[in-house]
Parts: C-alpha cells; sequence; structure tokens
C-alpha cells in the first residue's frame, strides 16, 4: 500500500450496480457533454425512465441554467441514498477496474479506475503537484460543481486522467493478463457510445501496476495529466478543503473525501484521438465580433496564424499575430472572454465541426473551426508553460467520452 500512496493511485472500494441490472440504461454520458443539444438528454430520459439509471443521480449541463437547481440536486442526494440503501450496488473492495472500451469508430481505448489523492492535484496555475490540469481552470464554474457534490453519498467519475507511458508497458499489459480477472459489467452503452468491458482487479494482483506507475514517476516532472473532467475534479479538491478543516490530522489521513474516483489512459493508446474543441458565440452581432477581434489582434505582435470563422453560411479566414510558441487559440479565447462579458452574449464549446456549422446557420451566432493539438505535445507543453487554454482539445468525440458507471461512496 505504501508504493500506492507515493503515487496517489490507489485501490478504493468501487460499487458496481449488481447483476441484473439493466446496464445500458444504468451508464450514460459525462454530464459536461451535448450542452447545447438538450433532444440528446431528453432521450437519456426517456432511456433511464424509471430504471435504476445513474442519470437519476448526476446533473447534465445542459440543465444547469433551467432554474430549480437546488431542488435538482436534493432529489440527487436522495436518490443515491435511496440506491445505497435499496442495495443496488455489489462492492469490490480495494479494488481497481480495468477498463476495455470499444469505440463507435471500431477502436479500443483501455483504462484503469482507481482513487487519486487529492493532496497530490492543484489546478492552480504554476503547480508543480503530482497531478496537473492540462486546461486553465475557470474558477466561476467550480461553486456549481461543489454545490452538487459536498452533501453528496456518492461520487460517479467521468474524469480522465492521462499517464505518459510511451512503452506502453502499465495499463496496455493488463490486456494480455485479463483472461485471470474477473469480468464485472460487459454491455453495450447507449446512444451510440460503443462496448464496454469491466475487470476487477484486487489490490494483491495489481503490484505490477503500483511498480510501473512508480517507476514512470521517477522519470517525469510529473506524473498525470487531467485530460477530462478538471472542473469536476477542482469542485472535489475544493469539497475535500472545506471538509479538511473539521478534521483531526489523523482523521484527514484516511477521510473518503480526500479521494477521487477516475480512470487512467496512457496518452499513448492507440485509440485516444486529440480532437478540436470549437467555439460558438450565441446572440451576437457576427459582423460586429470579428472586427472587434481583428482589432484586438492587431495590437499583438509574433507568428502569424490563421483561424476560421464561420457565419450566415460562409466560411472564411481571418489572419492574426499572436506571441511566439502561443497558440492562435489562447488569443481568440482571451478576446472571447471578454467579448461575451462585454455584450451579454453566451459561449459554447463544441465537439464536432457539423454541429459548428448548423448551430453557427442562425441569425446571431458565429463559430470558430479549431484545427486540432497533436497529443505528444502536451506533456512537454504543460510541463513547461503550466496549463493550456481551457477546452483546447478533445479526447475523442462526444459520444467517445467517459461514461458514469463505478460509483464510490464519498
Amino acid at each position: 500500500m505504501e508504493k500506492f500512496k507515493k503515487i496517489s493511485f490507489l485501490p478504493a472500494d468501487v460499487l458496481i450496480p449488481r447483476p441484473g441490472t439493466d446496464m445500458s440504461k444504468w451508464s450514460v454520458v459525462a454530464c459536461d457533454q451535448f450542452t447545447s443539444q438538450p433532444d440528446y438528454w431528453d432521450k437519456v430520459k426517456q432511456i433511464a425512465a424509471d430504471s435504476p439509471s445513474a442519470y437519476h443521480i448526476i446533473f447534465p449541463e445542459v440543465y444547469l441554467e433551467k432554474g430549480s437547481a437546488d431542488e435538482r440536486i436534493k432529489k440527487i442526494n436522495k436518490t443515491m441514498s435511496d440506491y445505497i440503501k435499496s442495495g443496488i450496488f455489489t462492492k469490490l473492495e480495494s479494488s481497481f477496474v480495468y477498463v476495455e472500451r470499444k469505440l463507435p469508430g471500431g477502436s479500443m481505448r483501455r483504462g484503469l479506475v482507481g482513487a487519486i489523492d487529492l493532496e497530490a492535484y492543484d489546478y492552480k496555475p504554476g503547480s508543480k503537484s503530482l497531478i496537473r490540469a492540462t486546461e486553465k481552470t475557470v474558477l466561476e464554474r467550480i461553486p456549481p460543481r461543489v454545490k452538487i457534490r459536498i452533501n453528496a453519498p456518492l461520487e460517479l467519475p467521468h474524469a480522465m486522467l492521462l499517464i505518459d507511458d510511451e512503452r506502453k508497458e502499465i495499463i496496455e499489459r493488463l490486456s494480455s493478463q485479463k483472461s485471470k480477472f474477473k469480468v464485472v459489467y460487459d454491455f453495450e452503452l447507449m446512444q451510440n457510445g460503443g462496448h464496454i468491458t469491466g475487470y476487477h482487479i484486487s489490490k494483491e494482483d495489481a503490484g505490477e501496476i503500483a511498480e510501473g506507475l512508480y517507476t514512470l514517476m521517477k522519470n517525469k516532472d510529473f506524473l498525470y495529466a487531467v485530460g477530462d473532467g478538471n472542473h469536476s475534479l477542482a469542485a472535489a479538491k475544493e469539497c475535500w478543503e472545506q471538509k479538511k478543516k473539521t478534521l483531526s490530522a489523523d482523521e484527514a489521513k484516511h477521510h473518503k473525501a480526500r479521494y477521487a474516483l477516475v480512470e487512467l489512459v496512457n496518452i499513448h493508446d492507440d485509440s485516444l484521438v486529440f480532437e478540436p474543441i470549437h467555439r460558438v458565440v450565441f446572440g451576437c452581432e457576427p459582423e460586429s465580433l470579428i472586427k472587434e477581434l481583428d482589432d484586438y489582434c492587431s495590437k499583438l505582435t509574433g507568428d502569424e496564424k490563421t483561424i476560421k470563422y464561420v457565419y450566415g453560411g460562409k466560411e472564411m479566414e481571418l489572419s492574426i499575430k499572436t506571441p511566439p510558441g502561443e497558440l492562435a487559440l489562447s488569443c481568440l479565447q482571451s478576446f472571447l472572454d471578454l467579448y461575451v462579458s462585454n455584450h451579454n452574449c453566451k459561449i459554447d464549446y463544441i465537439h464536432g465541426k457539423d454541429v459548428v456549422l448548423r448551430l453557427a446557420s442562425s441569425a446571431g451566432n458565429i463559430g470558430f473551426i479549431l484545427p486540432a493539438m497533436q497529443k505528444c505535445e502536451l506533456f512537454p507543453a504543460v510541463s513547461a508553460g503550466g496549463a493550456l487554454p481551457r477546452k483546447t482539445f478533445s479526447m475523442g468525440e462526444a459520444n467517445e467520452k467517459r461514461y458514469y458507471l463505478e460509483c464510490r461512496e464519498i
């Protein structure tokens, strides 16, 4: 256990819905997906209906601004408690879950579910922690998530953390050993999410994992990069910091709130493709926005880059200059943050060019189409310059994101 503590990735008491549960109704995609497509979540609600489902114990972000948030959170917490009391879960004590996810395109993504020590995670700029954010954390996005988590008796992970294991010696090795592990779930995910299989790995069977991560840690500036779910982890961190103030030093060493369940994925997994995250601004005057963006960027010096934008059925380009070494996105995001604040507009972050084109075809909307970041650039970029602009990249399309499945009592 000491080695697990040193790498800050530990076995957990993982809760899995008991045999007989309709898992295709239980498991739903991460709450921060399809935020501009309420029809997707209407369909999830229809599928989940009155069955046990993660849908009933998460807060899809598409509903965050719909009002009655406090009532929804109370209902979520009550449903969590009811699920625990009714015994719908099987507990895998002090365990990991090895996950194989066949994505809709046919490729296989491999991951390992376990608990991170939040004491080793710091999302602040300039962090030198073992677990680091890859994108700038928007502080205003943390309180709503804290509100959801602070009194919740369960957590469900959609956070995916990356390791830089170029030799593929840690997670991938489990694939060749999986025949000796018990299958704890195996089913089709709803809404074209692909197929997922989970294997139970006890603490006693996880020695090679600990050794591999410990060896990797000795050769890295940091060990884990938060690929998805940084704001959810930031909320978990804030909840822990609040809780810690009420505990003795000894109590704080072992308290459940000190940990957060995540899925670990190797950045070199063949299935892992970095997709761009595009921007759509709603309720603006596109021509005026572009003129202000051009004026904003004309005051900058540096390398010339191109930004693509679309509105009214027209796709165009704007040349801008950015400081040496910075992404064009850095300039664009800084401008958009100011613009939406000053003009009372709304911005959303969109997966898929086709969705951008559809949304930007409506009057008063404009879309920005961005290129993909190379995944080999991520760890060096975070190590050298800290967190990237928020929503710089996405690990796959929206329906390839992590689905809520495993739980843990907190």
